[in-house]
């Protein structure tokens, strides 16, 4: 079966309405920018699906723009966080000091800052004076990001340590769905399956055969993103592998990967996270199963539907209590 022809990954500008928010939580004296994707048509009240997303290590909230113009593009909403103690400004200054830079970006102080600007960014666009709350959706709140920020989403999902006796944890349940893609391991935790089985949202996993983590003082082959998937404690997940690819394929980099594979990887990863949102918010395991037949040919491992029960229909029927 040959691959599909590519259509552009990136919707038309005028698809789209972009907006910057320059927000500041107070409380801890620190700045969580952020861009906002949202959907051009006009929308009735409480419609939008909104998916906040968390960016890698080094990134920035101008970052995966491919998969904000997409989503907005065919109607949900997309919030890019911008982490300012693990953003781009690691790789500037002094480049003699990149692993120091490198090693407090990723130290478990910023992880868990990095769970709070996300819900932080969701509070904000949610407030009673913010011109877009009125039209999402709040049933339908989803979680994603990759590299560093797919373990963000985890950590918003309910994923947790203990430390000295005492459990990290900051689940936000108002996050009914996960798109988890190249999540690194949880790094000094040796069992995956304490941290992760707390998380109990749907999540879709996306990876590629050649997603190797290479950082200054840190390496993670490809094996690290199957036991993540493994490790969640959720039996209604999705796993996505690519052949072929790179850990970098999924950001902006548009050679990474290859001229040909890396824009069908974009275009698949955005198009398989509605898919699966099918799933996880309508119970509707048939978009899903044609994105699988249809990218077939650079799939290593195609995404299968789990099971569609009452649960499943209404992910967010367990939290609402706790919300």
């Amino acid at each position: 079966m040959a691959a599909r022809t590519i259509r552009p990954a990136a919707a038309a500008p005028e698809d789209v309405r972009i907006a910057d928010l320059d927000w500041v939580d107070a409380r801890r004296d620190r700045r969580v920018p952020a861009r906002l994707y949202w959907p051009s048509a006009a929308a009735p009240a409480g419609s939008v699906p909104l998916i906040v997303f968390s960016h890698g290590l080094g990134q920035s909230r101008t970052g995966y723009s491919y998969l904000g113009r997409h989503w907005a593009a065919r109607g949900t909403a997309s919030l890019h966080v911008q982490h300012v103690g693990s953003d781009r400004s690691v790789w500037a200054g002094n480049p003699f000091e990149v692993l120091d830079r490198v090693n407090v970006a990723a130290d478990e102080r910023e992880a868990l800052a990095r769970a709070a600007d996300v819900s932080f960014a969701l509070d904000r666009i949610l407030d009673a004076n913010s011109a877009f709350a009125a039209f999402i959706d709040r049933s339908r709140l989803v979680a994603a990001g990759h590299s560093y920020g797919a373990n963000t989403t985890l950590i918003v999902g309910g994923a947790r340590v203990v430390r000295d006796g005492r459990t990290l944890d900051r689940r936000d349940p108002r996050f009914k769905v996960g798109i988890v893609v190249s999540a690194p391991p949880f790094y000094g935790e040796r069992d995956l399956n304490a941290v992760l089985a707390a998380v109990t949202m749907p999540t879709f996993h996306v990876t590629a055969t050649e997603d190797v983590i290479a950082l200054p003082g840190r390496r993670s082959p490809v094996q690290d993103r199957l036991d993540v998937y493994a490790a969640v404690g959720t039996t209604r997940k999705a796993l996505a592998v690519f052949q072929g690819g790179s850990h970098s394929i999924f950001t902006d980099r548009a050679l990474t990967g290859g001229v040909t594979l890396n824009p069908q990887v974009k275009q698949a990863t955005a198009e398989g996270a509605l898919a699966f949102l099918d799933l996880a918010f309508r119970g509707d395991p048939s978009p899903l199963a044609s994105w699988s037949e249809t990218w077939r040919p650079i799939l290593a491992v195609a995404p299968t539907a789990y099971p569609v029960g009452e649960s499943s229909r209404n992910p967010s029927r367990r939290d609402r209590s706790r919300s």
